[in-house]
């Protein structure tokens, strides 16, 4: 079963296609996907990385964990799920009285 892993600490300038490239050398990699900030469209620095299999996903964390990327040490591990948000407040229509 796969296994999806956290990374931190990826550097600006990296690639989702050279984040892949780089986990690959650990394991079969099935994606590959570092998280945009929507405003700037530059890399938030993490991402996510998802592990054909389970012993791909340990052998990643105990390579790449600590190690450098691009001028950058990774923070390497299991993702955790997502957890459920609270909701947002509506916006309000007028906003301010000019």
């Amino acid at each position: 079963m796969a296994k999806k892993l956290y990374v931190g600490g990826i550097s600006y300038g990296t690639s989702e296609d050279a984040l892949k490239a780089h986990f690959a050398q650990a394991g079969a990699v099935e994606s590959a996907s570092i998280i945009m900030d929507k405003m700037t469209g530059r890399s938030k620095g993490f991402g996510f990385v998802q592990m054909t299999t389970d012993a791909d996903a340990d052998n990643a964390i105990n390579m790449f964990n600590g190690k450098p990327l691009d001028g950058r040490n990774l923070t390497v591990n299991e993702a955790r799920p997502m957890e459920p948000r609270a909701p947002r407040a509506p916006r309000s229509e007028g906003r301010g009285n000019w």
